[in-house]
């Protein structure tokens, strides 16, 4: 089973013009089909920096890619694709908070904007987190890398691991845990001495 998220069937130039609730049609299929594609992780690392929830964050990407594609004749050729999509992922986390707002910790709007900016910058140029990442990921123990790599390649999800390894699914989510702590502070050292 494929791991690509689902690509509504994008309709010839002159087909008719869609109707309410359908999928538009880009000017430019293969550039927006291509934009599309690139912006998906960093589109999910935005929504997950918002909801704090990878859950939260997996729900709203997929309503953010069914709006984007609703809107796809509206985006302008030559601008910022991951720009407009995180306008569009924002107003989807906004609306998501509204659904959940009894459930979830409650956090500004100020405070969501401030960190919708800073994910939006960040993910704009990912190349030096992505270089630190690297880094980081070669200091781990054999073992951890492994756990890693297998726990983030397509397709693959917590509970699947654990069945794999034969371990209880918290225990790996714990030890996940802990990777991306020891991760994260590596990260934060190394973008600090860039």
């Amino acid at each position: 089973m494929s791991s690509h998220p689902v690509i509504p069937a994008l309709v010839s130039p002159t087909a008719p013009e869609p109707q309410p609730g359908s999928v538009a049609v880009p000017r430019d299929p293969a550039t927006f089909v291509q934009s599309f594609t690139r912006s998906q992780r960093p589109l999910y690392l935005f929504i997950l920096g918002q909801t704090g929830s990878v859950q939260d964050a997996e729900e709203v990407l997929q309503n953010t890619n069914l709006v984007i594609w609703k809107k796809s004749d509206q985006f302008d050729l030559g601008t910022n694709f991951f720009a407009w999509a995180c306008q569009i992922a924002r107003f989807e986390v906004l609306q998501h908070r509204q659904r959940y707002r009894r459930d979830r910790l409650k956090f500004s709007d100020e405070f969501l904007d401030v960190v919708s900016r800073e994910s939006t910058a960040r993910l704009e140029d990912p190349e030096p987190e992505r270089q630190a990442l690297d880094l980081c990921i070669q200091k781990l123990s054999a073992r951890d890398q492994q756990l890693i790599r297998e726990r983030y390649q397509p397709g693959s999800s917590g509970k699947d691991l654990a069945s794999g390894l034969g371990r209880p699914a918290n225990s790996v989510y714990q030890s996940l845990g802990r990777i991306r702590r020891v991760l994260l502070e590596c990260i934060q050292r190394q973008m600090a001495e860039m």
